[in-house]
């Protein structure tokens, strides 16, 4: 099979749509089209369908697409080894994911460490939620991920090792003029009557679960579209929310926190491959694990 066709085949499971492509890949239409169905023939099922809006895996085509993202991750490493071999460059980049609230606190500081400690290293920070970070993790196209158990949970997966690095207790972010700005720990009945904000249903199920122990509703009236726009709704005396303890040092000066009585919390976890992980991550494992202690 050739490569290019299972480089075209993710690339047009990836952006729905061949004629787009085509354009990324700098091919014509009819040309995607005859390698995907080039790919079809060897493969012996149908592995894409269209739809409305264009193009689609099949089951058969989603459950190749994995191994397909896979070995076009695995060529491209190869190439970018064998050209670094050749102009001497010592250091493999170290592609980094982690959860919007841990790119945003404890994997920076984490990999400022690691810097000082084992010098230079080129690496990327790539943010996302668990599932998707994951995902892209046994398809190498991140050396580890930083994610949670949060509700949905962490899938589990044989082809990656998982490390448990610490527990996040979530806590109340709250205009700074709120009546219970500088109280606390609080019980969740004193914010009853609160309209809440939620950029993700990870963190909105653990508000449920948190105020359904105690018998009250929290009434999430207002969404927003990531974490600083949750912050943002909460300063601007919109809502108040529930965001991880780990980012109580990296908020905006217009908002407080307020901790809570037995608070929600979620599990810490890196995730890397367990074949040819790079050297690094597991440094970087323990430097992160160092911020939980």
């Amino acid at each position: 099979m050739s490569l290019s066709a299972w480089r075209t085949f993710v690339t047009v499971c990836r952006l729905g749509s061949l004629s787009a492509a085509a354009d990324e890949l700098g091919y014509t239409q009819s040309a995607v089209s005859r390698q995907v169905a080039g790919l079809e023939r060897q493969v012996g099922v149908p592995l894409v369908e269209r739809h409305a809006r264009g193009i689609r895996p099949t089951a058969a085509g989603e459950a190749f697409r994995h191994h397909a993202q896979a070995a076009v991750n695995a060529a491209d490493r190869a190439v970018r080894a064998a050209r670094e071999a050749r102009d001497g460059s010592p250091a493999r980049p170290l592609a980094v994911g982690a959860t919007p609230s841990l790119a945003a606190s404890v994997v920076p500081a984490a990999m400022r460490r690691l810097l000082d400690e084992a010098g230079p290293l080129p690496w990327d920070l790539v943010p996302g939620l668990t599932g998707d970070l994951h995902e892209r993790t046994v398809s190498g196209e991140l050396d580890i991920a930083i994610v949670t158990d949060a509700p949905p949970g962490l899938p589990a997966d044989p082809r990656l090792e998982r490390h448990f690095l610490g527990t996040d207790e979530m806590v109340v972010v709250l205009p700074a003029g709120h009546r219970l700005a500088g109280s606390g720990p609080a019980r969740i009945e004193a914010l009853a009557g609160e309209t809440w904000a939620e950029d993700n249903e990870g963190s909105a199920a653990l508000l449920r679960q948190h105020a359904a122990r105690a018998g009250v509703i929290a009434r999430i009236d207002r969404n927003a579209a990531d974490l600083p726009g949750k912050v943002a709704l909460v300063a601007t005396g919109h809502a108040v929310a529930l965001v991880p303890g780990v980012l109580a040092t990296a908020l905006r000066a217009d908002v407080t926190t307020l901790a809570l009585v037995n608070p929600p919390n979620r599990g810490i976890y890196a995730v890397l491959p367990r074949h040819d992980p790079h050297p690094a991550a597991p440094l970087l494992v323990r430097q992160v694990m160092t911020s939980f202690r």
